[in-house]
């Protein structure tokens, strides 16, 4: 269930681009034009987070490996445990050493 908070026109068209990537070099395209460097290291960092998380690591495991802080880390464990599900989906269909 998406929140109606979030829905709104110019979201769904964010969504609609990012949907209509076909490949990993169109993503890094669209990601370098959209993004500055510190929003897409951020994201990939709560991915890789999420990851750990699932995998059981604990917390001090996760900073070493990643850089994140403890608040990061924290609010990554939140979704995972009372979100969207969004990070489950996500990390279901890739394949566990491309998220590590």
């Amino acid at each position: 269930m998406v929140n109606p908070k979030l829905r709104d026109e110019q979201n769904d068209m964010l969504f609609e681009a990012i949907l209509s990537l076909k490949s990993l070099e169109e993503c890094y395209q669209f990601f370098e034009d959209i993004c500055t460097i510190s929003e897409l290291k951020a994201l990939s960092q709560r991915l890789a987070v999420a990851r750990m998380l699932q995998g059981g690591h604990i917390y001090d495991d996760i900073v070493a490996r990643t850089g994140a802080s403890t608040a990061t880390i924290s609010r990554v464990k939140r979704c995972l445990n009372y979100g969207a599900d969004g990070y489950k989906i996500v990390l279901d269909r890739i394949p566990a050493d491309k998220a590590d």
